[in-house]
């Protein structure tokens, strides 16, 4: 199986931060990310992966004030710290975010290619469409766009970025001294993308990139999110709360994949999963409930209310979960399940909350080194995954507690590797190096 860690110096519960073993401070703390790299590559992960948002959560009673008193909000520029992070590492794969709704493809493309560039063929770009009105006031505009139209201008966005990684043959570097050729000009080439939402001459402003190109990631649920991915993506982020509906997405999705004409290995499916492991089952269980009483309700509704670009403080939070289904703005396939299976259940919009920031969805394996290894196992057997997005609930704690425990069960029963077997991240995930595609 293959297996990427998500990087969090918070972890991504949400009683995370409040925990003792979580080493988190409100700066760049570098030394904390370096030192969560290092594990994993130690534990020969695939990748490891820094997700992005473009504001500060202010959807949630219009304001960031709640926001910045309950849960961590901070955000970097992974291009920038991802290539900090590929000088203090050798093998493991560095997959960062970057929006196609406030971002351009040139400026995208020439920034993954450096870092694959820097990182001698260990990068990849995860392709997010962004979700909240307080990310579109960032960049002059008033309000976010709507679903439809951002994976309209998602597709063609990322078509514009493989159209500029494809400018430079392989060979076009020539170096010859002695005839004074540097590059030879008939081996790159031009983009001349005209579209709807995109102009780009090119070509791009470096060679073709070690991996040829960059690692695509995208992460979804959406019907509109599976068509631009089953054409573009090579590894996909799921959200996927049981192992039924990960079979299901992961079976759909290698369809989708196959009718737009590739093959439906070009793509690894890995559901995200938050392990909560301990020497015991009944230790992980307490820790598991010493991390929810950490949780504050506002914490999961200001969480919620920026993801679905809704704004959840009109309702009680001791009332019924309403059915806001009709009037998300934002990330629609996980939230439609997330909103129909509460009112399923009668729970209250507090206790949603609550839930919501323990967990984001993704499913909790809490338990001793066999107890997760096996659900694991379970998963991936099953056919619900190629492997697993590791969520820590909070870091470093949790990181150094499924490299130390999990791992090794995971190696012993030949379910994952013990040495990296490539030097580039497509060597790891199994993928092909792409050849440059004809104009």
């Amino acid at each position: 199986m293959h297996l990427a860690l998500y990087l969090s110096e918070s972890g991504v519960h949400a009683g995370g931060w409040r925990h003792p073993r979580s080493g988190m401070d409100a700066g760049a703390n570098v030394a904390l990310f370096r030192h969560l790299v290092r594990v994993a590559e130690e534990a020969r992960f695939d990748l490891a992966f820094l997700a992005d948002k473009l504001a500060v959560d202010d959807v949630y009673g219009g304001t960031p004030d709640e926001v910045l008193r309950t849960r961590v909000n901070v955000h970097r520029d992974p291009a920038v710290l991802l290539t900090a992070l590929a000088g203090a590492t050798e093998r493991i794969g560095l997959a960062g975010t970057a929006s196609t709704t406030y971002s351009e493809p040139f400026h995208v493309a020439r920034a993954f290619s450096t870092l694959d560039h820097v990182s001698e063929g260990r990068a990849a770009w995860n392709a997010v469409t962004s979700v909240s009105d307080g990310e579109a006031r960032n960049f002059s505009r008033d309000a976010h766009l709507d679903h439809a139209t951002r994976y309209d201008r998602a597709a063609e966005f990322l078509d514009t970025v493989l159209e500029l990684w494809d400018t430079w043959a392989d060979d076009a570097v020539v170096l010859d001294r002695e005839g004074s050729t540097y590059v030879d000009p008939t081996r790159v080439r031009r983009a001349d993308h005209v579209g709807e939402w995109f102009r780009v001459a090119g070509p791009l402003t470096l060679p073709r990139s070690p991996q040829g190109r960059p690692v695509i990631v995208q992460a979804g649920a959406s019907g509109t999110f599976k068509a631009v991915a089953a054409r573009t993506a090579e590894v996909v982020f799921a959200v996927a709360p049981t192992l039924e509906r990960a079979q299901d997405f992961r079976r759909g999705f290698r369809a989708d994949v196959e009718a737009a004409g590739r093959s439906a290995d070009a793509v690894k499916v890995l559901p995200g999963v938050m392990p909560i492991v301990a020497e015991t089952d009944a230790e992980a269980r307490a820790l598991e409930q010493e991390l929810r009483a950490l949780v504050h309700p506002v914490a999961g509704l200001t969480f919620m209310s920026a993801s679905m670009n809704y704004d959840l403080s009109a309702h009680p939070v001791d009332g019924p979960v309403p059915d806001v289904r009709a009037e998300l703005r934002g990330s629609k396939g996980r939230f439609e399940y997330v909103i129909g299976h509460a009112i399923e259940r009668g729970i209250t919009l507090g206790e949603l909350a609550v839930e919501y920031a323990a967990s984001l969805s993704f499913p909790m394996l809490v338990g001793s080194p066999r107890t997760v290894a096996d659900e694991l196992e379970r998963w991936y057997t099953g056919g619900g995954a190629d492997g697993f997005v590791i969520m820590p609930a909070f870091a470093p704690g949790s990181v150094e507690d499924f490299t130390r425990l999990v791992v090794p069960e995971l190696q012993a029963r030949g379910l994952f590797r013990r040495e990296y077997r490539g030097t580039t991240l497509r060597d790891h995930l199994g993928l092909e190096r792409p050849a440059v595609a004809k104009s």
